[in-house]
Parts: C-alpha cells; structure tokens; sequence
C-alpha cells in the first residue's frame, strides 16, 4: 500500500506580511526596551493579535532570535542584490556600509540577545558563516575586475570592518565608521 505524502502549504501572503511586520516592531522594541519587552503589546503595535504573534513566535527567545536571524540574512541578500546591481567595488563598499547598520542594530539588541537562554554563542556562529560568505563573494568579484588588491583578504577586510564598527563609546560612531569604509575601500586599491 503506498503511503500518501503530506503537501506542506506555502504561507499565505498576509502571514508572511503579519510576520514581517511582527519582526520590524519587535526589533524596534528589542533596541529600545531589551529583552523584557511586551509581547501583547509587540502585537498591538504590529497590528495583529496576540495569537498571531504565538503563532510565529511561541516564546520570547524565538522572537529575539528571529530579529537576529533576519538582519543577519538581509545582509547577506544584499550581497547578492548589490553585485546584480552595482560594478564590483561599489557594491563592496554599499555592503560594508549596510555592515556598519548590522552592528548598530547588533549592539542595541546585544543585551537582549544575552539574555538567551544558553546564550547567543550558536546564534553568532550561525551568523558569521552567512556574512563572512556574503563579503568573500563580494571580494573575489572585485579582485576579479581588478578594483582591489589581488592580495586583499576578505577575512582581513572582515576584521578591519568589524574593528571600525566597534567604536561604539561616541555618539556619531556610525558616521565616524562610514567615513572609515571609504578608506578601507581606497586602501584596498591596487597599488600603481
């Protein structure tokens, strides 16, 4: 007798919608009240009701983790979208602008994410796999088209960004960091 094999339906549209949504407002509410924010009102302010928010997200930790997860993935698309978009060294320098956003909003909801239960050590490391790909990608591509040293390492490049994005004991650190992503950029050229 053959065994009938279970479709698994595709979200529909407005689920897909309540969830985003439900996504940016939490990530609002993480940075801004940390991890002790309330679902219920979460919910409100995503427009859908507490059973929805459940639904998606049956506890606190899940919805912090699906913040996370979901930065960590836009910045890795973005690889892919910039290099369709731009020539290589541009779309190398708008990630590593987008970058310095990531570890803003990494920093803000840092305290929140360490309140994990077993903490947010597997949930970095799933991360770095993801945004050291995306910058790998990006940097082959632009020593491929002669932009940068053939010498440059993306992990280097990695290191030196995270390093200028970490300065976070001013005020205007992000600004301070984007002006430096333009001299990591012409640092990279090839030398004449």
């Amino acid at each position: 007798m053959a065994k009938k094999v279970k479709k698994v339906a595709k979200p529909r549209a407005d689920a897909l919608r309540n969830r985003e949504r439900i996504l940016e407002v939490a990530k609002e509410a993480f940075t801004r009240q940390g991890a002790q924010i309330s679902l219920d009102d979460v919910a409100r302010q995503a427009g859908v009701g507490p059973g929805t928010l459940y639904r998606h997200f049956p506890t606190r930790d899940a919805l912090l983790e699906a913040v996370y997860r979901t930065e960590v993935e836009r910045l890795a698309a973005a690889a892919k979208t910039l290099s369709a978009k731009k020539p290589p060294i541009q779309a190398l320098e708008a990630w590593m602008l987008l970058f310095v956003d990531y570890i803003a909003t990494k920093q803000l909801i840092a305290p929140a994410l360490n309140s994990l239960i077993g903490g947010p050590s597997q949930l970095y490391a799933a991360s770095t796999t993801q945004i050291t790909g995306a910058i790998e990608t990006l940097v082959s591509r632009a020593i491929a088209s002669g932009d940068i040293r053939s010498d440059l390492d993306a992990l280097d490049l990695l290191r030196a960004l995270i390093g200028v994005s970490n300065v976070a004991s001013v005020p205007d650190w992000p600004a301070s960091a984007k002006r430096l992503v333009h001299i990591l950029i012409a640092g990279s050229r090839p030398t004449a």
